[in-house]
């Protein structure tokens, strides 16, 4: 059986062109999300699903895979901009569902229908804000850091046991998706770094989801050394 791919997200974005690009390379791609891309393609199958219901996460109906399994947890949600003492509409624990725990959890399903657990990759999709604290975007930079360390904890309580797993966080740079039209409507009163975001997009500096889907295959192409957190921006 070839390998197939599991894409979180691929409605918009990063998920969407990652799908897309995997496909045109012939390769299996299952998409998990609330809406899908609207590929169609013998090698796309979608399952429709909220990341951001836990209940509905866990109750996901799987096959068992019986060659490669690549996931990549790639979904994930800002949430709203706004700081800690002053946001009423702060959703912590939305956030926390999307970005870290959904993620976590999908992990566990897959990897334990996994066989050969050498012929399993995990691509967590993370974020430069895992490791920069950016005033207004507490919930999301907290979820994020959260998910390169468990990210990191995998990779090794898998080795302590004599499995190896191929484990990636991340970082795929400033991206031009609908996440970033998010951050430039946010209000300048109470995001202290509007003004660098709104000029990242008149400046051409961001990165469209298909460059983005690119050199992350690139990425994944390279001999795994064991490292688990990247930037792609590095490459």
């Amino acid at each position: 059986m070839k390998e197939i791919y599991i894409v979180t997200g691929v409605s918009s974005g990063i998920g969407k062109a990652l799908a897309e690009l995997l496909v045109s390379q012939n390769k299996q791609v299952l998409g998990i999300g609330r809406n899908t891309c609207g590929l169609s393609n013998e090698n796309y199958d979608f399952i429709q699903c909220d990341l951001s219901n836990l209940e509905s996460v866990k109750a996901l109906h799987l096959s068992g895979f019986s060659g490669a399994v690549t996931l990549i947890n790639n979904a994930g949600v800002l949430g709203e901009i706004d700081r800690i003492s002053t946001g009423q509409d702060i959703d912590f624990e939305g956030v926390f569902h999307v970005n870290t725990l959904a993620p976590l959890i999908l992990t566990q399903k897959v990897y334990s229908m996994v066989s050969d657990k050498s012929d399993f990759t995990l691509v967590n999709i993370s974020s430069g804000a895992a490791k920069r604290a950016i005033p207004s975007w507490a919930a999301y930079c907290s979820s994020k850091a959260a998910f390169n360390m468990w990210s990191e904890c995998f990779a090794l309580e898998e080795k302590e046991i004599g499995n190896t797993p191929k484990v990636y966080c991340v970082a795929p740079g400033v991206i031009d998706t609908n996440m970033q039209a998010h951050i430039r409507a946010a209000q300048s009163d109470s995001f202290s770094s509007h003004e660098r975001f709104v000029a990242l997009k008149e400046s051409g500096q961001l990165s469209t989801p298909e460059e983005t889907a690119i050199k992350l295959l690139q990425l994944l192409s390279l001999p795994y050394d064991g490292r688990v957190e990247y930037d792609l921006r590095e490459l």
